[in-house]
């Protein structure tokens, strides 16, 4: 209850950063970005090479050839603009969906594959510049204190870098989340959040997951910088995620940025979206598709058209058959690798197990 006598101790506004319209019209002054039509052609070839990705990685698990797979249909500007506006140096912290990042940043196709096909070996970049980043995490929320972790060591060593973590909306109600937020607020940690909301943590909707506004305010609890944009927007998510970096490089402190987006695929490939979601929502949210809305800016600009769409295309069908073909030779390894990796020196009990292991593997 709120009475005459109490005083505003503190006050907040969420802004939201959006560029361009659904049919990928300009709707506010246009970053210099923008205006490198090389680069934004970039952008989109980074969104086509994301669904077609995510397309095989599908296929595969259909026909019992990679294991349960999460798609970035309908929020590819999140991965390819957060990998765009990374640098090299910096420190990725990757959740589950962002594969078209990784490989943007020097992961090797058939690397992810052979981990999405149970192998942990996959984990194993052989590209230096990615040697630092992270392996995709599963578990919900908890990278974003490996995030902090990475952050405070390199605060700690002085190095001119960053870490940036992504995470999903549902992420935002876990106990680790707020921790590392904290944390990143008190140390002014060299790190970026951001969260990917889809709208659905599972089959959970926004709505019955928080009475926030939103999820960009979650961070000013933290004590951090904060900022909405329109996650279908690879324009505006790249934008806000370069200024959020260079702050962060520079001793400005850690920011939490919140893409809007929609999930337009199943949470999973062993989910059924259908049992808890009305397709026709999910048929209008196509309308606000990335890569239509990009396709729309480079056209208007000429800078776009059917045959380097044609051209795009039939060069990442290639690459990926090229990465599939290389995932499906590899040798499988041996049973005793779920035990070789655990502890420097494995104990008595577990040793036996992996004597068990290799013999049935023998048989």
């Amino acid at each position: 209850m709120i009475d005459g006598s109490d005083k505003v101790v503190a006050a907040f506004e969420i802004r939201r950063r959006q560029f361009l319209d659904i049919d990928g019209s300009p709707v506010a002054a246009l970053p210099p970005c923008a205006e490198d039509a090389e680069f934004a052609r970039k952008l989109y070839r980074g969104m086509l090479f994301a669904r077609a990705f995510d397309a095989k990685c599908v296929n595969l698990q259909r026909t019992g050839r990679l294991g349960t797979f999460s798609t970035a249909a309908g929020q590819e500007a999140v991965p390819i603009g957060i990998a765009s506006a990374m640098r090299r140096d910096d420190v990725f912290v990757p959740a589950y969906r962002e594969g078209s990042a990784q490989i943007a940043r020097g992961v090797r196709i058939d690397e992810l594959l052979t981990f999405w096909g149970g192998d942990e070996r996959g984990n194993r970049y052989a590209d230096p510049a990615v040697a630092d980043d992270l392996p995709v995490c599963i578990t919900v929320g908890n990278h974003a204190l490996h995030a902090a972790g990475v952050a405070t060591a390199l605060q700690i060593k002085g190095e001119d870098r960053a870490a940036l973590c992504v995470f999903g909306d549902g992420a935002t109600s876990k106990g680790d989340v707020y921790e590392a937020l904290n944390v990143a607020g008190v140390w002014s940690l060299p790190v970026v959040f951001v969260i990917a909301n889809n709208q659905w943590a599972i089959s959970t909707p926004l709505k019955h997951q928080t009475a926030a506004q939103t999820l960009a305010q979650k961070g000013l609890a933290g004590g951090i910088e904060v900022l909405q944009v329109d996650g279908s927007d690879v324009i505006a998510v790249y934008d806000a995620v370069s200024q959020a970096l260079e702050r962060a490089r520079g001793g400005g402190g850690a920011t939490l940025v919140e893409c809007l987006a929609y999930r337009l695929h199943d949470h999973n490939t062993a989910d059924d979206s259908t049992r808890y979601r009305d397709p026709e929502e999910v048929e209008r949210q196509w309308a606000h598709c990335p890569l239509k809305r990009m396709r729309g800016f480079l056209e208007s600009r000429g800078w776009w058209g059917d045959e380097r769409e044609a051209a795009a295309k039939a060069t990442i069908d290639a690459e990926l058959e090229a990465a599939v073909a290389s995932y499906l030779a590899r040798e499988p390894d041996g049973a005793a690798a779920m035990f070789d990796h655990l502890f420097a020196t494995l104990p008595a009990a577990y040793a036996d197990q992996r004597d068990e292991a290799i013999r049935y593997e023998d048989a």
